[in-house]
Formats: C-alpha cells, sequence, structure tokens
C-alpha cells in the first residue's frame, strides 16, 4: 500500500488501561472509528474480554492508526486478539518529523495537537483522566462514561492529526516502522506479567 486512499478501512483506535510496573496492560475500555464510514464503537472491560478478535477489520486491505500504537498492540495481546496487519504509529511518525528539533509542547499525542496549531484538552483534563484508568476498579457509572468519553476524545483527534502529517508522510516506510512497532509490544509483552485482571461484575458500582 502507497497511499492512505488504498485500505478499504482505515480505524483510529484507542484504548485506556492500567498497567502497574512490568506488568501488561489491563485494558479498561476501547473507542475505534473508522474514517470513511464515520462508524465507531465503544467497548467496556467486559465487552473486550468475550471476543476473540478486535471487533473491526484488521486485515492486510485495513489500516490500525493510533498514537504510541504499542500500547493499544499490548492491549490486543493481552486480550489475545490477533494483531493487525497493518499499522501506522502517529506518535512514530511526529519523532521522525521533529527529529532533531525540539517539540514545546513535547511528544504526546497533546504536544503533536499542539505542534500543528489544533485543539486538545488540557494536560489537567488528561492527567485526572490517567489516574482514573490507573487507579482501577470499580468505576462508577459517571467514571465510565468520563473514560468513554475521554478515550473517543483521543480517537477524534487523531484523523485531525493525520490530516495535518499526511503530506509528508512516506507511507510505505511508516508501515514498515509500525511493523516494528508490534514486534516491540510482542517483545514487551513476553517479558512481563499479565495484571490480575479487574473482576468484569466489580467494574461499575451504582451510585
Amino acid at each position: 500500500m502507497k497511499r492512505l486512499a488504498d485500505f478499504r478501512e482505515v480505524w483510529f483506535v484507542d484504548f485506556e488501561f492500567r498497567a502497574p510496573p512490568g506488568h501488561r496492560p489491563d485494558p479498561i475500555c476501547m473507542v475505534a472509528s473508522e474514517y470513511h464510514s464515520g462508524v465507531t464503537k465503544r467497548l467496556w472491560h467486559d465487552e473486550l474480554r468475550i471476543k476473540s478478535a478486535a471487533p473491526f477489520s484488521t486485515g492486510r486491505d485495513a489500516l490500525l492508526v493510533a498514537y504510541y500504537a504499542s500500547a493499544e498492540l499490548g492491549c490486543f495481546l493481552t486480550l489475545d486478539w490477533p494483531l493487525p496487519e497493518c499499522v501506522l504509529d502517529l506518535y512514530v511518525e511526529f519523532r521522525c518529523l521533529t527529529n532533531g528539533r525540539p517539540a514545546p509542547a513535547g511528544n504526546g499525542l497533546l504536544g503533536a495537537l499542539a505542534w500543528f496549531g489544533l485543539d486538545t484538552l488540557s494536560s489537567a483534563e488528561k492527567e485526572d483522566m490517567r489516574e482514573l484508568a490507573t487507579r482501577g476498579g470499580p468505576f462508577s457509572a459517571h467514571e465510565r462514561a468520563a473514560l468513554l468519553e475521554y478515550c473517543e476524545s483521543d480517537v477524534r483527534a487523531l484523523p485531525r492529526l493525520l490530516g495535518n502529517m499526511a503530506e509528508g508522510l512516506d507511507l510505505p516506510r511508516a508501515l514498515l516502522r509500525g511493523r516494528y512497532v508490534k514486534a516491540a509490544a510482542q517483545a514487551y509483552s513476553s517479558a512481563t506479567k499479565p495484571v490480575l485482571s479487574m473482576d468484569a461484575s466489580s467494574i461499575i458500582v451504582t451510585t
């Protein structure tokens, strides 16, 4: 594939998860949105666990786009899902773009968006959601909704970021770098321990 238009489906994907040091990520929720159709899938922990594969196409004619994709692929491995054939990691491509130049707002998703003058969540809001995910369950209905919305906000940002990066994107080499990211995720997963997963029945507490 030499052009983004060559892919039948382009999926923007983000997971929220907790991962104590030395452990594999334990997925809390996932949001995936397909670029052409606008179809969006929002799945919570227990819905992810019962699936034997990703709820979207991951074959050669589909592209998975993420920011710091090794985290998303780590969640795939925790869930025992087959890894996608084609991966575009916008974190890696942003680092290539800015190689040798300082990124004033950092190299995370917020920093990449700020580089192109795109609106973002505040750093404080993002940190609050990260702390909530790291804390782990049980989650209230309000917390569950907040985590899914936060996850989806990152997914909504990815097409805007890709749109600003697409002109200078060397897609064949970007996909080669995506293959490396897959290998790195597999190596990390093999070298770390599984997290004692949250019991699905305790994920939500009613208030």
